[in-house]
């Protein structure tokens, strides 16, 4: 099995998990002809959803009492979007991913993608990035966090962001006003204008529903965005609304 196909390797370790009733790093690393630090990767990423237990040089299943309810699963139309954000990211490239689920979805993906250097404000993202075959190299903006938005924010974190130049920036949002730009529930707005500033791409990522909501706060402008990413079940006025303002359109077909 090729040690790059991380979901299949992963679900492969659960069944023989499941058969054997524990499994070690050294067996795992020998029989998926990878390395041992691959296989811890692999291990911390099924603890950290709930589906087994590690131990010393190995790992167990998970005991029936402390499986708690499943995770909120990510939806096919956000996962559709993330796929084609991960298509527009060259090998070695410098990008920014902000927090939020659609574009947080991407990460599983960007194992395929060697070379990376990856700045983020959020704790989530971060996390996550740790646990991907090809782990890029980790920027994080530190700052103050906010509990709202889930990520750093301030002063700290934008006199960061301004110490880079980024190849791209991947960004959600609450809403878009076809009017104005992206929009916002959360008050603070600066670090995401100065994520666009030192960004040469701005990637927005939203699902279609979200595109026609009316929220009073302007997070960035059309002229501030290059590409908008969302899924096919866009109105073809509203395409053609936002391709009239010259934003490359993306429509992500969700995969049966």
């Amino acid at each position: 099995m090729s040690k790059r196909n991380t979901p299949q390797r992963r679900h492969t370790i659960l069944a023989m998990l499941t058969e054997q009733g524990e499994v070690s790093v050294d067996q795992l690393a020998s029989a998926f002809a990878t390395s041992e630090v691959t296989i811890r990767k692999d291990l911390a990423a099924l603890e950290k959803n709930g589906l087994l237990l590690r131990r010393y040089g190995g790992a167990v299943p998970m005991p029936q009492e402390l499986i708690g309810e499943p995770a909120q699963p990510v939806s096919s139309h956000k996962q559709a979007i993330a796929r084609a954000g991960v298509e527009r990211i060259r090998e070695h490239a410098r990008v920014i991913i902000d927090s939020g689920t659609t574009t947080a979805a991407m990460i599983p993906q960007l194992g395929y993608k060697p070379g990376l250097v990856v700045m983020t404000n959020s704790l989530n993202v971060a996390n996550a990035l740790r646990d991907i075959e090809h782990e890029p190299v980790l920027l994080m903006t530190g700052g103050t966090w906010d509990p709202h938005s889930e990520s750093f924010q301030g002063q700290v974190a934008e006199q960061v962001l301004r110490s880079y130049d980024f190849d791209q920036l991947f960004i959600g949002a609450d809403g878009i006003d076809l009017q104005r730009g992206t929009t916002t529930f959360n008050e603070l707005l600066g670090l995401s204008r100065v994520m666009a500033e030192v960004a040469r791409e701005v990637i927005v990522m939203v699902e279609s529903d979200k595109v026609g909501r009316k929220i009073p706060n302007l997070e960035l402008p059309w002229s501030s965005v290059h590409t908008l990413i969302t899924d096919d079940r866009l109105d073809a006025q509203a395409a053609e609304q936002i391709k009239a303002r010259g934003i490359s359109l993306i429509l992500a077909a969700v995969q049966p």
